[in-house]
């Protein structure tokens, strides 16, 4: 296994992390477990993804409960101190364990202060280890942080070869905030599994693109958050360890950033009203 990160509150985090996102609810046990039998020690999960169940059970039938660093993160709808802190209680069963290790803010929406008071709270009473956040800017988490009692330890961002977050990942690991990255693969938009780039430097190691892009983030000190169903890829994207990418190779990589999100941009106002309609949708 790759060195764990330590956090700014003294924690350690594995840097291979497993991501359950839009993995079927009737697949999302078996992968968690086949995640777990090939060597993760991080999981990553979400309120809003819905499968918080199926991943206690993945972790159950692993048998290794209490070997793992488990994510949930705080959705939008559940923001404000109060509801944050009762929606802490509801994951841990769903989950079926005690804590979590990491708790998130999953965007950075609605009643955020409230909502990190209800952590805050939360983490004082022992049901969460540490606390962070999700798709924050650096200004933002800096506010959050210095006008609360506790700076948050995680910021997970999107972060992949076509978007790499260079100048705000420095900024937030300058302060102390361990990044995360979420979409490292872009859910294999603009063709990142077939890019020459990527997969030229891939040949040169015997190595996957997935494997080459999850050996970049860890080089930049940055959690990785795979996802797969497939039990040869899970395998596949934890065996990381017996290479390294040259300067040449992360010189090539970085010419790939094209400094925009595939996915979502967190300062559009556009933005805010399509997490305001998937809330109103949801309910």
């Amino acid at each position: 296994m790759l060195k764990p990160l330590t956090m700014s509150d003294g924690h350690t985090i594995p840097v291979q992390g497993f991501g359950v996102y839009q993995i079927p609810a009737d697949q999302t046990a078996d992968a968690v477990a086949h995640a777990i039998e090939a060597g993760y020690r991080h999981i990553d999960t979400a309120q809003a993804y819905f499968n918080e169940e199926a991943v206690g059970e993945g972790i159950r039938k692993s048998g290794r409960c209490d070997q793992l660093f488990l994510t949930t993160k705080v959705w939008l709808d559940n923001y404000g101190e109060d509801a944050t802190y009762e929606s802490v209680k509801t994951s841990l069963e769903k989950l079926g364990t005690d804590y979590v290790d990491l708790m998130l803010l999953h965007q950075p929406f609605n009643d955020v202060y409230g909502a990190w008071r209800g952590l805050e709270r939360a983490q004082k009473e022992g049901l969460i280890r540490s606390i962070g956040v999700s798709n924050f800017t650096p200004s933002r988490v800096h506010d959050l942080g210095s006008f609360n009692a506790l700076y948050p330890v995680v910021n997970q961002i999107e972060i992949n070869p076509f978007n790499q977050q260079t100048e705000r990942v420095a900024e937030l690991q300058k302060h102390g905030v361990t990044v995360e990255a979420w979409a490292p693969f872009s859910e294999g938009r603009n063709g990142l599994f077939d890019n020459p780039v990527l997969t030229e430097i891939g040949k040169q190691y015997d190595k996957s693109v997935a494997q080459v892009v999850l050996r970049w983030l860890y080089q930049r000190d940055i959690v990785g958050l795979a996802k797969s169903v497939h039990a040869e890829r899970i395998q596949q994207n934890i065996d990381i360890e017996d290479f390294s990418l040259i300067d040449e190779d992360m010189a090539a990589i970085a010419k790939l950033d094209t400094g925009s999100s595939l996915f979502f941009d967190h300062e559009a106002v556009e933005t805010v009203d399509f997490f305001t309609d998937l809330i109103n949708q949801r309910r």
